[in-house]
């Protein structure tokens, strides 16, 4: 096997690196090769390979192994004048489209389905490139083990005889019925859909009236120089990130719900004079953005919606759908891990119920975030669900002072004692929440040594959005 070796990198939440890869590394002619770069982390990444050559680019998300398929449907070949009507077997830029597919971390069995079912072989990292040809009617690509699967052309015609490198990451084969929103700012001209399912493969124009595509496949966007896979509905998520390549034009296009648009943020901003432009007659709604910072983290406050990374170098096009940090929405940011609200099961003093949250990772909660207050309340009276009618809080009164303070350090500001709270000090050193249904949430003050059940808490854990 042929390794080359990198640097390991450090890096802290937020941060990005480049690492540039040498020529060593391209297939070339080769039928089956052992060359492959492989990329560890002990936390989680995403990863954006980049080609540029010449005045070709294009880009592409890396897939974790732990989100290949053994299923991919072949799409189906767009029809492109001094390319695919004049395939040649010995010239590099007049083959046919290829797909290479990369074994994962075992032995796998492929097999290329069409008119003649075709075998291969792989050893663990290894990639096999198959040529497309016509006659073939190449269909699907399954293995007994997950793969990695890539289709493109080595130097499609873009214009005025001018070729470049087209290339795109499939995605797995899903078993349900999908709907693929395709916004304009992203099929500008000559765009063409090239839609597959396990029964038929289907090419036609992009109807701006009709952006929308309903298959239980696959569906890719192609325009001259760019092949582009769309994101379904299902795959819709809360917060992305966008690297921006230096030296040329970046963008991010996003496709929300209508009712929704105000929620969109570029780090911690709300759009600055977005051009939404309506998805034809469906409820959704779709704007392109500039992008200025070499970082740009995309987050909607409620909601789900698609973000593709789009660019141009000159005539050539690039893009992909922007890589996902969190499918699941939260006001206060990029969601990477949710908080947690768990009233515990046993009813005991204040200082045993410190220790029962602890000894579950969490903490007694705070209430001193006024802007996170009313959220947390709204919580624990869900999870609640009317079982417990008082709960301890992480408040108690220092016994020097007889000052209130929170357990987790944090400023007392900020108070919702309930009429008469809290009493003097020697009526009760610790602090209860009202839990009862249909009541407004107060504090009062009682004895530590009382039998009462605690709220735990854990913060959630937000992506960096500077």
């Amino acid at each position: 096997m042929h390794t080359v070796q990198i640097r390991a990198v450090s890096l802290n939440a937020g941060q990005t690196t480049e690492i540039l890869i040498d020529d060593r590394l391209e297939l070339r002619k080769k039928n089956i090769s052992s060359t492959t770069l492989i990329i560890t982390s002990s936390r989680k990444i995403t990863v954006q390979a980049t080609s540029l050559k010449l005045n070709s680019v294009q880009t592409a998300l890396v897939i974790p192994t732990n989100k290949l398929g053994k299923e991919y449907l072949i799409p189906p070949v767009p029809q492109i004048p001094g390319t695919t009507d004049q395939v040649s077997l010995d010239v590099t830029e007049r083959r046919p489209f290829t797909l290479f597919i990369v074994s994962a971390q075992q032995g796998t069995k492929v097999t290329i389905e069409g008119v003649s079912t075709r075998e291969v072989r792989l050893q663990p990292q290894q990639v096999v490139q198959v040529l497309v040809q016509e006659a073939d009617q190449l269909r699907a690509v399954k293995a007994d083990q997950p793969v990695a699967v890539l289709f493109g052309h080595a130097c499609a015609i873009r214009h005025n005889c001018t070729c470049g490198l087209l290339q795109i990451t499939l995605s797995p084969t899903k078993d349900q019925r999908l709907r693929f929103l395709i916004p304009p700012f992203l099929a500008e001209s000559e765009a063409l859909l090239l839609i597959s399912s396990k029964e038929a493969t289907t090419i036609k124009d992009f109807d701006p009236d009709s952006p929308l595509v309903e298959t239980s496949g696959t569906a890719i966007l192609y325009r001259p120089g760019l092949l582009l896979a769309l994101i379904p509905e299902t795959n819709f998520a809360s917060c992305y990130v966008i690297s921006r390549i230096q030296g040329m034009q970046n963008f991010a296009v996003i496709v929300v719900h209508t009712n929704f648009i105000d929620g969109v943020r570029i780090g911690n901003l709300p759009l600055e004079n977005p051009a939404w432009q309506q998805l034809g007659r469906t409820e959704f709604t779709s704007t392109e953005v500039s992008l200025q910072l070499d970082k740009n983290v995309i987050w909607h406050t409620s909601h789900k919606m698609a973000v593709y990374f789009y660019g141009k170098y000159g005539t050539a096009l690039f893009g992909n759908p922007a890589p996902t940090i969190s499918r699941t929405a939260d006001f206060r940011g990029c969601l990477l891990d949710p908080e947690v609200v768990h009233i515990g099961e046993v009813a005991a003093g204040w200082r045993e119920s410190v220790k029962y949250c602890r000894d579950n990772g969490l903490q007694l909660v705070s209430l001193s975030d006024a802007h996170n207050v009313t959220h947390i309340y709204k919580e624990m009276i869900q999870v609640n669900n009317g079982s417990v009618q008082e709960a301890w809080i992480g408040m108690r009164r220092s016994s020097q002072t007889g000052e209130w303070y929170w357990l987790n350090n944090d400023p007392v500001n900020a108070t919702n004692w309930e009429e008469g709270e809290p009493g003097a000090v020697n009526d009760g050193q610790c602090a209860i929440v009202s839990l009862e249904s249909g009541q407004e949430v107060g504090w009062s003050d009682e004895d530590c040594c009382k039998a009462v059940r605690p709220v735990c808490y854990r913060r959630p854990v937000l992506f960096p959005l500077g």
